[in-house]
């Protein structure tokens, strides 16, 4: 058993433990119930929630949650379309965002889907001073994607 101020008691029954705890007005907590007797100790249990919740809140927002915005494009975007979406991919790079480029094709698009690729790798080489590429092109279903992040 430990006592409030983390001072060793030593080894006493469960009843002396509870009576002890009872006596200082404190609760008694096990802290080691695996270990050869369980290890006990005196505490405030409810000022020990309220500190261990209050820990987890601030580890919260010490985390950085990164988000992934998506550019579709089609294997027939135009020019200025094509200029206005890498516009958008690049601002969502400098704020710190990852980015998911995505090539859909519909009906017979799909069988040349090569079309689809030169879009793709026009897309990478537009953002290659910033960006690096997370996760290669890849086909998934219908469409190409590829992942783009932050250098």
């Amino acid at each position: 058993m430990i006592g409030i101020n983390g001072e060793q008691i030593g080894v006493i029954s469960r009843g002396d433990a509870l009576r002890k705890a009872a006596e200082e007005g404190y609760d008694l907590v096990e802290v080691s119930p695996n270990s050869v007797p369980p290890v006990c100790k005196i505490m405030d249990f409810g000022k020990f929630k309220y500190e261990l919740a209050k820990k987890e809140k601030e580890n919260r927002k010490k985390q950085h949650v990164i988000v992934t915005k998506e550019i579709r494009l089609r294997p027939k975007t135009d020019d200025h379309d094509f200029e206005f979406k890498t516009r958008h991919a690049r601002k969502f790079l400098e704020q710190g965002n990852r980015v998911k480029a995505t090539v859909m094709f519909r009906g017979r698009e799909n069988a040349h889907r090569e079309y689809g690729e030169q879009v793709l790798e026009r897309f990478k080489q537009s953002l290659e001073d910033i960006a690096k590429i997370e996760k290669d092109t890849k086909l998934e279903g219908g469409q190409l994607i590829v992942f783009l992040t932050k250098k």
